[in-house]
């Protein structure tokens, strides 16, 4: 299991820092709204490719849910990863740093 849990932090940790980065230019982002508010940016879409990437390169056979791509993989594989690639993108979108 700790091979597994050293990866997901890589990747958290890469997607992370793609958000702090686009939090210093939030008039910049290109943002969509998916349902009566709630809104998808392409920071959300970036980082969620971003984690995607190290998960694959890792784990090709695991299965991927993603909040912004949906399911990818065998969705009857051994294991399955969650992502939730920006959680509060309504306060990250403005400014308010309450978002994981």
């Amino acid at each position: 299991m700790q091979p597994m849990v050293t990866i997901a932090l890589r990747a958290a940790r890469k997607a992370g820092e793609q958000i702090v980065r686009a939090s210093d230019e939030l008039e910049r982002i290109d943002v969509q709204e998916k349902n009566v508010n709630d809104f998808v940016s392409d920071v959300d879409r970036n980082a969620e490719r971003e984690i995607i990437y190290h998960l694959r390169k890792a784990y090709p056979e695991h299965a991927i849910l993603g909040e912004e791509s949906g399911l990818s993989g065998d969705e009857n594989a051994e294991y399955r990863w969650v992502i939730d690639p920006l959680d509060g993108t309504t306060n990250f979108l403005r400014g308010i740093p309450h978002y994981a």
